[in-house]
């Protein structure tokens, strides 16, 4: 399983924006394209949303976010969500083996 930890910094006051255009439009259409939604968190006093994505394989990742960001309905978004966001990070990761 691969993980993708995504960091991003909203524009000031445009959190709940954000929030209502990630659950309306992006959950639903990331799910569609087999990724799980691990969790999300919100720092609101630095704008920051922190949010997990997943997949069972990882050689399935460049091929499946391609599809996503190409698909008919991400480009069809009237209002983006992602118009929310000032800057982002995205760290690929591989969980751990608990001792």
């Amino acid at each position: 399983m691969v993980m993708q930890i995504r960091i991003y910094k909203i524009h000031a006051g445009r959190m709940d924006e954000w929030l209502a255009g990630w659950r309306r439009s992006i959950v639903p259409l990331r799910q569609k394209f087999g990724f799980e939604v691990v969790g999300a968190w919100v720092n609101r006093e630095s704008n920051r949303f922190v949010w997990v994505l997943s997949l069972p394989a990882s050689d399935d990742w460049d091929s499946r976010d391609e599809a996503y960001y190409a698909s008919e309905e991400r480009r069809a978004l009237h209002s983006d969500p992602a118009d929310c966001v000032a800057d982002a990070e995205t760290i690929l990761a591989e969980p751990v083996a608990r001792p």
